[in-house]
């Protein structure tokens, strides 16, 4: 698999999962931190694919959802007792002690593998930034199963239990300290069960499925992989209470942002993704452009090549296009990683031009001196709304 991303979307495989790609930004009253006297820990379905109907109309019915709920901005949350796999939690802390201590957790997974991510939620508020962590954690700990060191001991029936687990959580009952933070974080803020659900599905596209015959099968993967953390994330990073925009459309953003991140991953693994067996790129637009497989396998880079290649990163910078209409309608504190992320993913499609369309062999990415030059590029942007 690619990567997963959320509303600043650097992709998990790139161990930096970048939670707040665009995937969700909703605003939803802040509540101080209380106690969780309805949590409880306890121990470890996909979209309906209907033939007549595209990829896109399918996933805009869940971004409708998604967006209701936020302009609802009420949740109907039961709250139960705190346990850890089923029994009792022999210590001294008190509830909020012992969910700080979740979250802190969290804090340390981003901090380590999403250096540049973690940095921008330090602008964020608190309860924001504790909870986009939490949601963060979840989808890396989801991706590592199918692209993890044990990933080869993954079988259906282990994501069908990751399923369940995740219906626990939502319902109060934690099986860890990780989920603790998650269980918590769906009380306070309109995140739906659904897009995480997608994302588990995506991850079963990945154990039976290494072909995609056209880009609208291709998009719906996408939106399981990565548009799910935009979904995911909007509610907790929030919206500008100043924004004019309606909440679909900055949804929509949010889900572009993903669509983007994913695509940029797909283009960038060209040849890592091969040497597996697996090709991500629309089998119908590779014989068009006269390539096969059996091009990617060989590796070699073709004026066809070339060609094919200039289409798909043009598609991936119009997804780009997109998700920036939506990134300024953010609630102000959560702009700025979301633009860094935006800013340094699009840099990837420059830097796969520069290796002269060479995804084969040569891995392109951004540089840390480029990196640091974007981070105040993006906070001008965030804050000021212009790009130089």
């Amino acid at each position: 698999m690619a990567g997963v991303l959320l509303w600043v979307n650097c992709g998990l495989k790139e161990n930096a999962i970048s939670l707040m790609g665009f995937g969700g930004k909703s605003v939803r009253t802040q509540r101080r931190f209380r106690h969780c006297s309805g949590i409880s820990f306890a121990s470890f379905s996909s979209a309906i694919v209907e033939p007549t109907r595209s990829s896109e109309e399918r996933v805009y019915e869940v971004v409708l959802k998604q967006a209701a709920l936020v302009k609802e901005q009420r949740r109907d949350v039961k709250k139960r007792g705190l346990n850890l796999d089923n029994k009792p939690i022999e210590s001294d802390f008190t509830n909020e002690e012992l969910l700080n201590s979740a979250y802190d957790r969290c804090g340390d997974v981003c901090a380590e593998y999403a250096k540049t991510f973690y940095l921008g939620t330090q602008l964020m508020t608190q309860e924001r930034r504790k909870a986009i962590w939490a949601i963060y954690v979840w989808c890396r700990r989801t991706d590592e199963l199918v692209d993890g060191p044990n990933a080869s001991h993954i079988t259906p029936k282990a994501l069908d239990r990751w399923e369940q687990r995740l219906t626990d959580v939502f319902e109060g009952r934690p099986y860890d300290m990780y989920d603790a933070a998650l269980s918590d974080t769906v009380t306070k803020y309109p995140v739906d069960i659904q897009p995480f659900k997608d994302m588990i599905e995506g991850m079963r596209l990945d154990l039976r499925k290494s072909r995609y015959n056209n880009f609208d099968e291709l998009y719906l993967y996408c939106y399981y992989v990565a548009g799910t953390v935009g979904l995911m994330s909007v509610p907790v990073m929030g919206i500008s209470p100043q924004t004019k925009a309606s909440t679909e459309s900055i949804y929509n953003a949010a889900l572009a942002l993903g669509i983007a991140n994913q695509l940029t991953n797909i283009l960038r693994d060209v040849g890592e993704d091969a040497r597996r067996g697996r090709v991500y790129l629309p089998q119908d637009e590779l014989a068009k452009a006269g390539l096969s497989d059996d091009d990617i396998f060989r590796g070699k880079v073709t004026d066809k090549w070339r060609n094919f290649m200039k289409g798909q990163i043009k598609r991936a910078r119009m997804f780009f296009d997109e998700a920036e209409m939506g990134v300024s309608e953010l609630s102000s504190a959560s702009r700025w990683p979301v633009w860094a992320s935006l800013l340094l993913y699009r840099q990837i499609l420059d830097s796969i031009e520069a290796n002269d369309y060479n995804n084969f062999t040569k891995r392109a990415y951004v540089g840390k001196a480029k990196k640091l030059l974007t981070l105040p590029v993006a906070f001008g942007v965030a804050f000021f709304g212009h790009k130089t």
